[in-house]
């Protein structure tokens, strides 16, 4: 019996070259990696790089990323303005999740107030021991 080997080594995933391979899926792929590394810069040439990754995005072909594409140029403000800030509203998304989740298990509160109380309570992460 042969010993185990591993399924390729370095040198053959190196030949591997998936840019020359005309997938819809290895297209998209290099498409999210490149921009995934625009962010990844110094903000100088922050636009040029959105500006050829949005080029190369709409002539995809990729009715996916076309689409987001074009999410990105109504937001480009936005995404620049990322890159002297670095500020995100990821954690305004988290805590609106929280509350929209509050709201969906109680199927409704009778007041605001109590709506309130429990957005807080969630919120504030409290933890509730027993006394032994």
């Amino acid at each position: 019996m042969p010993p185990f080997r591993a399924a390729l080594t370095l040198n053959q995933l190196d030949s591997l070259i998936l840019k020359k391979i005309n997938l819809k899926t290895s297209r998209a792929y290099h498409i999210k990696l490149n921009f995934q590394e625009i962010f990844n810069q110094s903000d100088e040439g922050a636009e040029r790089l959105l500006k050829k990754w949005y080029f190369w995005a709409t002539h995809s072909r990729l009715q996916p990323i076309i689409e987001a594409a074009h999410t990105m140029k109504r937001h480009w403000d936005g995404v620049l303005q990322w890159f002297q800030s670095r500020i995100t509203n990821g954690i305004l998304e988290g805590i609106n999740s929280l509350i929209q989740a509050a709201k969906a298990r109680a199927r409704g509160y009778r007041t605001a107030k109590n709506l309130i109380a429990m957005i807080y309570l969630i919120g504030g992460n409290l933890k509730f021991s027993l006394p032994t």
